[in-house]
């Protein structure tokens, strides 16, 4: 359900026949014989005595009467889903603009109203819109924000519904910087987020909020450590994720470079597949204790030792016996492995069946660091140095004719000779994560 700015907007009618109408409504949840004795205290507090200000004049009186009013919310009322929402929006109105947002007693009145609606075992869409409601009518900065949103994902995750509040991360990560509240208080509605996605299963997006959760967090932190730990863990159970090189630019993993799921981590950053096998034999425990599938773990070390093989060779044939060596099969299975890894978005290009060989046009690097930056300089001075080959021809040929030289075979010698795509292994990721 998204959840969108609103002003307050009262019914017509004095704030007396207002707070009549809401005390109405909760004596419908009373036997008839017994709504009179309930709403009589309720009419003599709205009642001036004479040499009193009138209670519209009277701040202080409004919000006594109102918080005896909240005081006797026990649930959502005797009502349909439209009365329902009508109640707790004019409820809303006058409890947002009688309260100041800052105070102790807003929250212990919010917290009893959203545990109350929450707890509530039915008109589960109308407390979707009653909380969402409330959500928009809270100013943009104000704390409050956060307790609702923290109720509303509470129901939705306990009811299986997480899609239904259609939470986005642009959308979390404006909410965060809106809000008047600590970093801790960021750091623990970041945690709640990554379980409720773990829970409904949802394990890519709830590893994009781990990441954020251990960026909230001081890094030398045990909660830091732990978090990144977590985060290294999900990372390489996630079958089709491959940005490892995003996990060592955070402080926190590199602060937790003792751990022996770092050694794992680098392994998968900068090694191959016999370094894997060797940690694997020697680390079978911490396998079973992260959780950790030995088998996928191999298909993946293979699928990014095949791309960095790709990366080193773009734009040449590699052969299959040299894959086949690399990664440790038999060269019949070499096809099936480049379609995997294709497939994964680390790697474009063709395989020759009759030459027995790939020809890599595209690979990306597992890490973009010196030695990278350096190939690719190489690669563009290349396309540089063709570039101005393709130059002279088309001068020459102009010269000789005569004449320009049509432009689209200009364009097409140009396009010829352009250099093979290099990706980052951020773009990878986001492709093979897709």
């Amino acid at each position: 359900m998204a959840v969108t700015d609103s002003i307050s907007i009262f019914a017509e009618g004095t704030f007396e026949e207002q707070v009549l109408e809401l005390v109405t409504y909760l004596a419908r949840s009373i036997p008839e014989e017994g709504r009179a004795a309930f709403i009589q205290p309720f009419q003599d507090s709205l009642n001036t005595p004479e040499g009193q200000k009138p209670i519209e004049e009277d701040a202080e009186r409004r919000r006594k009467t109102l918080s005896t009013v909240l005081n006797e919310v026990k649930g959502l009322g005797d009502g349909s889903e439209k009365e329902i929402e009508g109640f707790f929006n004019l409820l809303f109105s006058h409890f947002l603009t009688l309260f100041p947002l800052d105070s102790s007693e807003t929250r212990a009145h919010l917290d009893s109203l959203l545990k109350t609606i929450v707890s509530t075992s039915d008109h589960t869409s109308t407390k979707y819109r009653v909380l969402s409601n409330l959500f928009n009518a809270i100013p943009r900065q104000s704390p409050l924000r956060l307790a609702v949103y923290q109720s509303l994902l509470d129901l939705a995750s306990s009811n299986d519904e997480l899609e239904f509040l259609g939470i986005s991360e642009t959308e979390v990560d404006k909410w965060l910087s809106e809000w008047e509240i600590s970093s801790e208080e960021k750091s623990s509605f970041l945690k709640l987020l990554v379980h409720a996605f773990t829970k409904a299963n949802n394990a890519t997006v709830a590893y994009h909020y781990q990441l954020s959760y251990v960026r909230s967090l001081p890094p030398a932190s045990p909660a830091a450590q732990e978090a990144a730990i977590s985060a290294v863990a999900s990372a390489l159970r996630l079958p089709s994720y491959f940005d490892f090189d995003s996990l060592f630019r955070l402080d926190a993993v590199v602060a937790a470079k003792d751990h022996e799921l770092f050694s794992l981590l680098r392994i998968f950053l900068n090694e191959g597949l016999p370094q894997y096998k060797a940690w694997a034999d020697s680390h079978s425990a911490a396998l079973a204790k992260y959780e950790l599938d030995g088998a996928q773990l191999e298909r993946k070390i293979r699928l990014l030792t095949l791309a960095t093989l790709g990366f080193q060779n773009t734009g040449r044939d590699v052969p299959y016996s040299t894959i086949a060596t690399a990664l440790q099969v038999e060269p019949s299975q070499v096809e099936s492995w480049v379609i995997d890894v294709i497939r994964a978005g680390l790697l474009s290009g063709k395989l020759s069946q009759t030459a027995q060989t790939l020809r890599v046009t595209r690979a990306t690097a597992r890490a973009f660091e010196r030695e990278q930056w350096e190939l690719l300089e190489k690669r563009l001075q290349a396309w540089k140095t063709g570039l101005a080959s393709v130059l002279e021809v088309v001068s020459a040929s102009r010269k000789k004719a005569g004449s320009d030289a049509p432009a689209s075979t200009a364009a097409a010698t140009v396009t010829a000779v352009a250099p093979a795509a290099i990706e980052t292994p951020a773009a990878a990721a986001q492709a093979a994560v897709a």
